[in-house]
């Protein structure tokens, strides 16, 4: 953590973070409102400080998070970390969030490319067979 700059653009603050691989796919999260700093739309290059609020959208994943940190450049996943703070709320609807999407993979509708028995009941039902 660098305590040295109060303020670092919010682009880059989410690339060192590492909630997005690329700079350009933050930039690109926050130019489409899936970034919201203290409850507001912002722009890339907008400043984020530590104690700001952030809520960050990736695919279906929803966090709020505070920032504890800054990060001169990017380091390895451990360092990232401790650059914020998650919600106890937003850790635990996440969770949950993961837990149902496990349950309906694992009970996948009865919509399924028939093999080949289900081909055999099928021709024996219409006669065919």
């Amino acid at each position: 953590m660098d305590q040295t700059n109060a303020s670092m653009r919010l682009d880059k603050w989410l690339w060192a973070a590492r909630f997005f691989k690329h700079r350009k796919q933050a930039a690109e999260a926050i130019q489409g409102g899936k970034v919201h700093l203290n409850g507001q739309r912002v722009k890339p290059a907008r400043s984020v400080q530590p104690g700001d609020r952030l809520e960050i959208t990736r695919g279906v994943e929803e966090m709020i998070v505070f920032v504890k940190g800054l990060a001169a450049q990017r380091g390895p996943a451990s360092v990232a970390q401790t650059l914020y703070e998650e919600t106890e709320e937003s850790l635990a609807a996440r969770t949950e969030a993961r837990e149902m999407r496990k349950l309906l993979a694992a009970n996948p509708a009865d919509k399924h490319r028939p093999d080949k028995r289900d081909r055999r009941k099928l021709r024996a039902l219409s006669g065919k067979g």
